[in-house]
């Protein structure tokens, strides 16, 4: 009797074991929180790529667009915390919030993994475009104001603060002085100056190098610390002095919702130490102008300091009260 009540014993605490595997046991699922086709959609699909050998179980890239970013991001932050689901967050994570006092989440509702990258916006024309550089851009644009139009998401996604930042820094309203023609998705962006649709554009890199390598766009200034080395002749915002401009990049992180486990945190860290030296996750940054910043800062200080940023921004633009 004793023996067979060891055995079930025994049995019991191996199942148990098998049922309570250790992380991650199936697919995990990324969120990229906008269309395909522009930088988060390319980033997420390299993480993707990337963590697959080193996380050893497959990542879902799911394309969940709406409000700026925030339908996807809001489902992520509601989600159950086994890091199951994550979110490939952008900017507009940090941004949305500092401008929609009615945000359905706020800049701190998540569990902050890593940042991924740094994404360089580029402001650019169409190629046949009579403007050269920044400066004749400007004069166009002041010499007959509201007529010139440009591609954006939003007015206050990063892509509508890029143009509204240099506007108000060469001393235009950056409400007014241009008008914005919104588009979902950075694909839909360029296409939209492809095809003759607007003037001008400044978004993500990723988005634009293809058309500026074949020569169908032309670049004009770069949102970055640094030169660009794709694009070495571009100059950045902060070198032509454009005080607020030169504060605006794009990025990319990796977040997941609130109270995730120790171990799903640690396991992330692990993985994503062995992405930031993958030449697959390198090379694919490089190609979509990107810079890798995995492990760089602590994404949560980071994430606040943003929020602060454009926070200034909207009220200085009277977006907020």
């Amino acid at each position: 009797m004793k023996r067979a009540l060891s055995l079930a014993a025994a049995t019991l605490m191996v199942t148990c074991a098998a049922n309570a595997q250790s992380y991650p046991s199936e697919s995990v699922t990324l969120v990229v929180p906008y269309g395909p086709g522009g930088a988060s959609d390319l980033a997420g699909r390299a993480l993707a790529e990337s963590a697959r050998e080193f996380l050893g179980e497959p990542i879902t890239v799911v394309n969940q667009a709406g409000s700026g970013g925030m339908t996807g991001a809001r489902d992520v932050s509601r989600s159950d915390p086994d890091g199951y689901t994550l979110l490939l967050a952008r900017v507009g994570m940090a941004l949305s919030p500092a401008v929609n006092a009615n945000s359905s989440v706020d800049w701190d509702e998540y569990t902050f993994l890593s940042p991924l990258e740094a994404t360089p916006m580029i402001l650019a024309v169409a190629e046949d475009s009579p403007y050269e550089s920044v400066e004749e851009l400007l004069e166009g644009i002041e010499g007959n104001p509201g007529a010139m139009t440009y591609a954006a998401s939003g007015a206050t996604a990063i892509d509508g603060f890029t143009v509204q930042t240099l506007l108000s820094d060469a001393g235009m309203d950056p409400l007014s002085a241009a008008t914005l023609v919104p588009y979902r998705g950075g694909g839909e962006l360029a296409t939209a100056l492809l095809g003759g649709h607007v003037d001008f554009l400044a978004i993500a890199a990723g988005s634009l190098m293809p058309h500026i390598e074949s020569g169908d766009m032309r670049p004009l200034m770069v949102y970055a610390p640094e030169r660009m080395d794709t694009l070495p002749d571009v100059p950045t915002a902060e070198e032509l002095e454009y005080e607020l401009a030169g504060q605006v990049i794009g990025w990319s992180a990796l977040y997941g919702p609130p109270d995730l486990p120790e171990e799903v945190v640690n396991t992330w860290d692990e993985v994503l130490e062995q992405v930031a030296e993958s030449d697959s996750w390198l090379s694919r940054a490089d190609d979509r102008g990107s810079i890798s910043t995995i492990g760089s800062v602590d994404m949560a200080t980071y994430a606040q300091e943003q929020y602060e940023f454009y926070r200034g921004l909207a009220e200085e633009f009277g977006y907020l009260e």
